[in-house]
């Protein structure tokens, strides 16, 4: 049977990861389902964009209406849920977005697959898969010590990680309830290409090439799991085509640092392939300014993806060290990509 997906949120970080390698493996038709918040970027799709076998929709996932003719239309074989807000000071300031489309975007979207589902063939009702794409945030703060598994007790610490938390329930519920064949997928921070600035790599290259401070909160001591976007991605592609119906699967990068040290090896890197100018005292660690903490700041993530591993073969194939140095040259070589939204943000629109 051939390999129809839709991917909801085409248009974000991730998504657009997602989009492309689907493209760029053959997959005979993907569907971007986005409905172009601030953080969605259509550029980050341009080699994409031509293909006969790309296509896209601009639907919010609370929209029943509109989904119901796009599963019509299209006919997917496999669903990827990737459509979320998904930043956590935001959410702090306005987590009604967070509960909207995270929540209630996640039920309209189920309801609209099981009812497509229903409608399939006894075939494609068995080969059809709903992959819910989540965070390892939903499990809370570790010390300094032990890691986040399948088994991990769910335990949100922001208006983020709990509509997060609730979408992964309802997806657990829909497929106990109703038998839709989900699976779940929890990950690790990503960085890499194509990332918004409001993430931390990001606003660090971008602050830093402009010569403007570089905010880190509290002393830089939070420590986080690294994956490369496109590792990431091909887990999401292995756990669709191989995984457990039912099943949960942590996806990491097994990079842990400190916010300090990788904002610290950022401007070192960009210090080694565009040196710092001399008002900036030749180093552009001296941009960087400590930030009083945000409420509920976990103090450590960390994943075991040994399941990943066991099961489906997968593992990172980017070290922190190769995918921060391709991430930073990236965005030195990419200013077409950012600059515009940069020049956007300033303007206030």
């Amino acid at each position: 049977m051939s390999l129809r997906v839709l991917v909801t949120g085409g248009a974000g970080f991730i998504g657009s990861a997602v989009v492309r390698m689907l493209v760029a493996r053959g997959t005979e038709a993907v569907i971007n389902v986005d409905k172009l918040t601030y953080a969605a970027n259509l550029d980050s799709l341009k080699d994409v964009a031509g293909d006969s076998r790309y296509h896209f929709e601009r639907v919010d996932i609370c929209d029943a209406i509109s989904l119901e003719r796009v599963f019509r239309e299209h006919a997917p074989t496999a669903v990827v849920h990737l459509a979320a807000e998904s930043h956590v000071d935001r959410s702090i300031d306005e987590p009604g977005d967070f509960v909207r489309t995270n929540v209630d975007g996640t039920f309209t979207l189920l309801q609209a697959a099981r009812r497509y589902w229903m409608s399939l063939s006894e075939a494609r009702a068995r080969a059809f898969r709903f992959l819910h794409v989540s965070t390892d945030e939903v499990f809370g703060s570790l010390g300094r010590d032990g890691l986040f598994s399948e088994a991990t007790p769910y335990d949100p610490s922001s208006p983020y990680s709990a509509s997060k938390a609730a979408s992964d329930h309802l997806v657990r519920a829909w497929h106990r309830t109703y038998a839709l064949p989900c699976l779940i997928t929890n990950c690790s921070n990503n960085y890499g290409p194509y990332q918004f600035p409001e993430k931390l790599i990001p606003l660090t290259i971008l602050n830093a090439l402009a010569g403007e401070s570089i905010p880190v909160y509290a002393r830089g001591e939070n420590v986080r799991d690294w994956l490369f976007v496109d590792d990431h991605a091909d887990a999401i592609l292995a756990v669709l085509a191989r995984g457990r119906v039912g099943e949960t699967y942590l996806v990491g990068g097994n990079n842990e640092r400190p916010n300090i040290d990788v904002v610290r090896r950022v401007c070192a890197l960009l210090d080694e392939i565009c040196p710092a100018p001399d008002a900036i005292g030749g180093s552009r660690e001296s941009l960087i300014t400590f930030v009083e903490d945000r409420p509920g700041h976990d103090f450590r993530y960390a994943i075991d993806a040994a399941k990943l591993r066991r099961e489906l073969g997968w593992s990172p194939t980017e070290s922190f060290e190769s995918g921060l140095r391709k991430t930073v040259r990236w965005y030195v070589d990419n200013r077409w990509w950012w600059e515009r939204l940069r020049a956007r943000d300033a303007g206030g629109a």
